[in-house]
């Protein structure tokens, strides 16, 4: 759990059960790698980071996913499907351990698809799934942000969205010199330590005039008045729709919009070099490899490798 966070509390039969993950991104930070090869597919230990993503919402709770995807991205749908050949060759060697592995896969959750057309911001790629969403509560996952899976936040944004309503984003505190990465809260505080109401948000605002160092990242909770507000935003920068302009629609509307402070573990495998370092801790934190890695590690840090 995350510091601070009371215990998760029985959702109502109104809760969110679908989740929206966009992952039509060209990943040019990582090419040329992601030349060929979608960048939510690439590996952390063994595991594509995208799959870390999926195995979050299930684990909340959210069983139905799109993915909006673009050009390009037909392995990621190739990764979630059945592979009756692999199977039956991973079968007949008795490699169970890896059998169970790849069916796991395939068996996470009710799988969808959507393409976005062109790459026209991350608020249109969530217009995307309207349709999908109908006029249900739910959740976005951004596939850069990988939260470790002890870190239970998409939890407790469900838990304060059942209890609060509206709409929920997740907040991380970053240095002051950083904030202009991100979109920026301003809040005032609540009853409870790690929940804040948000009362404007700023796309990437300048240091000496954001409002906070109350950053906000990859997951939301979203009411489905999202989309009314996101058909009324304009493009800004580059042609793009911006998400945060969407949730600052709601909350000049009046609409319930609260932020969770995350105080676990996060890694941005959409850098290279947070990428790297989440490879590094979660492979040391394996129960398979850990030891091995972890005193190899030693060795190398020490210059004995």
């Amino acid at each position: 759990m995350t510091q601070g966070s009371p215990l998760p509390t029985a959702r109502s039969a109104n809760a969110a059960r679908k989740a929206v993950i966009p992952v039509a991104g060209l990943g040019t930070r990582f090419l040329p790698a992601t030349k060929a090869v979608p960048k939510e597919l690439l590996p952390v230990v063994d595991k594509p980071a995208l799959q870390y993503i999926v195995e979050e919402a299930v684990r909340a709770g959210l069983a139905e996913l799109l993915m909006v995807t673009g050009r390009g991205k037909d392995a990621i749908a190739d990764h979630f499907d059945r592979q009756p050949e692999l199977e039956a060759a991973l079968e007949k060697k008795g490699d169970a351990a890896r059998l169970s592995a790849v069916r796991h896969v395939s068996e996470l959750a009710q799988m969808h698809f959507v393409r976005q057309g062109e790459p026209q911001g991350l608020g249109h790629a969530v217009l995307q799934a309207a349709s999908y969403v109908g006029d249900e509560t739910f959740a976005v996952l951004l596939g850069d942000d990988l939260i470790d899976a002890r870190d239970r936040l998409l939890e407790r944004m469900l838990d304060v969205q059942q209890h609060r309503g509206g709409s929920v984003v997740a907040l991380l505190e970053v240095p002051l010199q950083e904030i202009s990465k991100y979109g920026c809260a301003s809040v005032t505080a609540t009853d409870e330590e790690d929940v804040w109401t948000i009362t404007d948000l700023v796309e990437k605002p300048d240091p000496d005039v954001a409002p906070s160092t109350l950053a906000v990242i990859g997951r939301y909770v979203l009411s489905p008045t999202i989309f009314g507000a996101l058909r009324e935003t304009p493009p800004g920068s580059g042609g793009e729709i911006q998400l945060t302009d969407g949730i600052r629609a709601l909350v000049a509307r009046g609409e319930a919009v609260h932020g969770v402070v995350f105080r676990g573990r996060r890694y941005d495998t959409g850098d290279r070099l947070d990428y790297l370092k989440a490879v590094v801790r979660l492979a040391v934190d394996r129960e398979d490899i850990g030891p091995e890695f972890r005193s190899w590690l030693d060795g190398f840090v020490a210059g004995g490798a």
